[in-house]
């Protein structure tokens, strides 16, 4: 069993001695910045379940969110968790025809969105299949403004009951079709991601106070579970940031918001290397960094150990089970390995025949059925549940070396995705692309 993610990430914190500690702090352009704490984040969450219901939603139903780092994602996507119905986050780089195969794939009942990323969908989806739309700032058509309703309703005190198993939120991820995934996960996931918890940040007792920023977008299961589940859960303060992106501005928010961990995909790291001369005496907060998305160079690793005393603590994972292999502060860095499996992970290194192979061979990455971070299953899409799984185990896809002290050096995927700038890309999207251009 599980709790129901809202209840663990904010409920359990607004009824207990963290109320009124700054959940998460929403930085804009011009670094002006907006506090919330779990009391209030929570009451926002349950202002947002209590209009879903209102306007007719049914447990279950999906709701899109389409916005950008401000305080109605994590306000929606509490508010659709509290309420029993599954959010489903969509990029805001989207097109409007890929955004509409996400809504008619999803068959989302509802959006919420604001108005700079709805104007460009406007005139391209059929509102019609979407019995409600919600718009931070809508001030025309039928939209329902998101600031006007939640000063209207008042929030749902009851939290919709769940078993580890129920499904919680939708995330899509590219696939060798060249069309996106969907890929449902469970409340019990969560608790999948305890071990990362544990042995890739750097929570304990004694560091109640972590103030955490991630230069990722809410959209990405990465920056879902490192930038906003895992430190809300374990009771921290994320600082989030919605504007420019440069290596200059994240040492800019690292210095003002006095955040002493910091998360981004290895190309940000090396930006902060080529482009700025900061080191650890101008960022005295700073104590932990972690990246995954893409492979950190040892370049990378090296000059950033040599600035600033401490190393890049890199994570390797998929929108499939999120992050699983990670290093461990207590271990030695090994060059070229991403670290280790976590502690208590249901992976195993297998051959063709699902056979566990010897220390320093290579092997497929498989996790097992019963894996609590593991998700259900791709949404609508049998032939990829079949192909994918096993028996008791899901076929990453993802092959690796595992040597005698358990260091996991992976070798790549034989399915043609491309890893870039931490995005998973499949060669099919782009030639899609290059069709349509004259």
């Amino acid at each position: 069993t599980a709790p129901n993610i809202a209840a663990a990430c904010l409920a359990r914190h607004a009824e207990g001695p963290l109320a009124d500690k700054t959940a998460m702090v929403f930085v804009r352009d011009d670094l002006s910045s907006q506090n919330l704490s779990y009391r209030e984040l929570d009451a926002l969450s349950a202002r947002f379940a209590m209009s879903f219901v209102r306007r007719g939603l049914k447990t279950g139903d999906r709701i899109l969110l389409r916005l950008p780092n401000t305080y109605g994602f994590p306000a929606a996507f509490f508010g659709a968790l509290r309420g029993g119905f599954i959010p489903v986050p969509a990029s805001p780089l989207l097109t409007a025809p890929e955004f509409g195969y996400l809504m008619t794939d999803s068959g989302a009942a509802a959006l919420v969105t604001d108005e700079s990323l709805f104007a460009p969908l406007r005139a391209h989806i059929d509102a019609a299949a979407l019995r409600t739309i919600y718009v931070s700032g809508a001030s025309q058509g039928k939209e329902i403004c998101i600031e006007n309703e939640l000063a209207a309703v008042e929030p749902l005190e009851a939290i919709h009951p769940t078993l580890g198993r129920d499904p919680a939120y939708l995330v899509y991820t590219s696939g060798t079709t060249g069309y996106p995934k969907g890929v449902l996960h469970a409340h019990q996931s969560l608790l999948g991601r305890l071990p990362a918890s544990r042995e890739w940040f750097p929570f304990g007792g004694e560091n109640n106070l972590d103030r955490i920023l991630h230069s990722g977008r809410f959209n990405w299961t990465y920056v879902l579970g490192t930038g906003m589940m895992d430190p809300l859960y374990h009771g921290k303060t994320v600082v989030v940031y919605e504007g420019e992106n440069s290596a200059e501005r994240w040492v800019e928010l690292i210095r003002k918001f006095t955040c002493n961990i910091f998360i981004g995909v290895p190309t940000i790291f090396r930006q902060i290397l080529q482009k700025t001369s900061v080191r650890k005496t101008d960022l005295p907060s700073l104590r932990h960094a972690m990246c995954a998305g893409e492979h950190l160079s040892d370049l990378v690793l090296t000059q950033w150990t040599e600035r600033f005393g401490f190393p890049i603590y890199e994570g390797l994972g998929m929108s499939e089970c999120s992050y699983y292999i990670s290093q461990r502060k207590d271990d030695a860095m090994r060059a070229n390995s991403a670290g280790k499996i976590q502690t208590g992970r249901k992976v195993w290194l297998l051959d063709e025949t699902l056979q566990p192979v010897p220390a320093g061979s290579e092997g497929m990455l498989c996790i097992r059925r019963d894996e609590p971070g593991l998700f259900l299953g791709y949404w609508n899409d049998a032939e990829t549940n079949k192909k994918q799984f096993r028996g008791e185990w899901f076929l990453t896809g993802d092959y690796a070396i595992i040597d005698a002290e358990g260091y996991v050096f992976f070798l790549g995927r034989r399915d043609e995705i491309i890893k870039s700038f931490g995005y998973r890309v499949s060669p099919f999207e782009i030639e899609r692309v290059y069709r349509d251009c004259p």
